[in-house]
C-alpha cells in the first residue's frame, strides 16, 4: 500500500513541475502577445485620442479633441479646445516608474464627478485613475485637490 502512496506523490510532484515549466514557457509568450496587441491598439509611443464636449471654446459646435500619450514614461495630454489645434493646451501628468512602463497604455474618459454639470477628465493608467476637475473659473482642467477628493469619497 505504501508503494501506491509513493506513486501518487510522484505523480503529483510531476504534475506540479509540469505546470511550473508550462508557466515559465508560456508567460513570456503571453506577455509578448500583449505588447504586440497594445502596439496595434495604441502605437508607440502609447497614444489614444478622443473627443468630448467639455465646454472649452466649443462655440463653433465642434467638440474638444484630446490626445493622451505615454512619452517615455511621462503621461502627457494635449487638449485642443473646440477642435482648434491653434489653441492646444498641454497637461503634464505623472511619471511612471519601473521596467517596461514606457509601454503602459493611458486612456481617457469623461464624467461629471463633482456634480457641477461639467465633464471632468479621468485619466487611467494600469489600475489607477486620476481625476482632473473641469474648473469653471479658468475653463481648464486641473488636478483634483485632496479636499475635493475627500468630499467625493464621503
Amino acid at each position: 500500500m505504501s508503494f501506491g502512496v509513493h506513486n501518487k506523490f510522484a505523480y503529483a510532484i510531476t504534475i506540479i513541475l509540469a505546470l511550473i515549466l508550462a508557466n515559465a514557457m508560456f508567460s513570456p509568450i503571453v506577455s509578448w502577445f500583449k505588447v504586440k496587441y497594445d502596439d496595434v491598439k495604441y502605437g508607440r509611443p502609447r497614444t489614444m485620442q478622443t473627443t468630448a464636449f467639455v465646454g472649452h471654446d466649443e462655440t463653433n459646435g465642434l467638440p474638444s479633441h484630446f490626445v493622451a500619450m505615454n512619452m517615455e514614461r511621462r503621461i502627457v495630454i494635449v487638449e485642443m479646445p473646440g477642435g482648434d489645434p491653434a489653441k492646444a493646451r498641454t497637461i503634464v501628468g505623472p511619471y511612471l516608474f519601473g521596467a517596461g512602463e514606457d509601454l503602459t497604455p493611458v486612456s481617457l474618459r469623461f464624467a461629471d464627478v463633482n456634480a457641477d454639470q461639467r465633464l471632468d477628465m479621468l485619466v487611467s493608467v494600469k489600475q489607477e485613475e486620476m481625476v482632473y476637475i473641469n474648473d469653471a473659473s479658468s475653463n481648464q482642467f486641473r488636478m483634483i485637490t485632496s479636499e475635493e477628493l475627500a468630499k467625493l469619497q464621503q
